[in-house]
């Protein structure tokens, strides 16, 4: 099958034809249809974050599974599916209180570089996140899947694999925004768009964004955005208490910077709550004000929106069948696996939401 591999950070990646190992005891073969280009990728092709190369990339992708393995029950051939990094063993003390998002178990989530499915001119290849979505074909775990309806388009289902479940899952399961609160969004990427989206359907009743892109601004309204505030004019975070008479109550980091980390905490109102979405780069401290805990504001982390996403992503497939969920807007171009370099590039240099691959088989 054709596969986008990535050698080393900071070079392109190749198209290679990679050998895939067929599913084994509760794994299943998906026939990627679409994969999206997410910022999160970015992070490992420019090396902010290490992982064992050459690898296969990718992680937000949807498909139609082609075969299963041994004792796999929850799918069959034919099945819509979406794939999700938070894959689960359902037995830890992690899943048995609800955290699945959190489940370590080396078993279903095989630690990086350990996962023996993908070959490469006769050596071992490294699977991404036990994924590998820029590729025709994945073979993953049962519980990395969710099963959907089959009347929503793959290409728009793929978004909800990373980017939107982790959008909505900060705000309705991380911070649990209440209806009528104020909401910080800081930057209107697809993790904030989708962020945006989530803060509107559980009903805030302001929605600022903060981003330097212009491009995002009349996106980020059309998302639920009441109020843009333009990271080139300076002082964000007193415009932003200005703008609410004190602070919001609740803040979301989308980009993964220790600026606007620390603002996000900065422009919470007493008892607010920070969640951080964003990579911060590893090795990087963010810096807070001790005396700012006094008045009980709150940071907090969020791993792929502390998702249940078995539960979550056929909730979220409604929302958009009702028009609630804006998936298609969130589309900037529809390209194929070879121009991947090209559509990584334009993320670099703004005025673009999700680039998606388009499998065509």
């Amino acid at each position: 099958m054709k596969a986008a591999v990535l050698h080393a950070p900071n070079q392109p990646m190749t198209i290679e034809d990679v050998v895939l190992e067929k599913p084994k005891r509760r794994e299943v073969l998906v026939r990627t249809a679409a994969a999206g280009l997410c910022h999160s990728d970015l992070h490992f092709i420019d090396g902010l974050y290490p992982y064992p190369l050459p690898a296969v990339l990718g992680h937000e992708a949807a498909g139609v599974v082609e075969a299963v393995g041994e004792d796999v029950t929850y799918l069959k051939p034919g099945d819509h599916v979406i794939s999700c990094l938070s894959m689960f063993c359902g037995h830890c003390s992690f899943c048995l209180s609800g955290h699945l998002s959190l489940c370590g178990d080396p078993e279903v989530k095989p630690p990086a570089g350990k996962a023996k499915r993908l070959g490469w001119k006769g050596q071992h290849m490294n699977q991404f996140l036990n994924l590998s979505a820029f590729a025709e074909q994945m073979v993953v775990h049962e519980n990395a899947l969710v099963k959907v309806r089959e009347d929503m388009p793959l290409d728009l289902a793929a978004l909800i694999g990373c980017g939107v479940i982790t959008g909505y899952g900060a705000v309705a399961r991380t911070a649990k925004v209440e209806p009528g609160s104020t909401v910080a969004v800081f930057g209107a990427g697809g993790i904030g768009l989708s962020t945006i989206n989530a803060a509107a359907i559980a009903g805030a009743g302001r929605i600022i964004v903060v981003d330097k892109d212009p491009f995002k601004f009349d996106l980020a309204r059309a998302f639920g955005a009441t109020d843009i505030v333009d990271a080139n004019l300076g002082d964000t975070v007193k415009r932003i208490r200005d703008m609410t008479n004190g602070g919001v109550h609740y803040s979301f980091e989308c980009i993964g910077l220790k600026a606007t980390a620390e603002q996000s905490f900065s422009c919470l109102r007493p008892g607010g709550a920070a969640t951080i979405i964003g990579m911060i780069p590893v090795g990087t401290k963010i810096e807070l004000h001790g005396v700012d805990f006094l008045a009980e504001r709150k940071i907090q982390g969020s791993m792929m929106g502390s998702n249940q996403f078995r539960t979550d992503m056929p909730r979220l497939i409604d929302f958009h069948m009702q028009g609630k969920l804006h998936l298609k807007e969130m589309v900037s171009s529809r390209i194929k696996l070879e121009q991947i370099n090209e559509g990584f590039a334009t993320l670099k240099t703004g005025g673009v939401a999700r680039n998606v691959i388009m499998f065509d088989h």
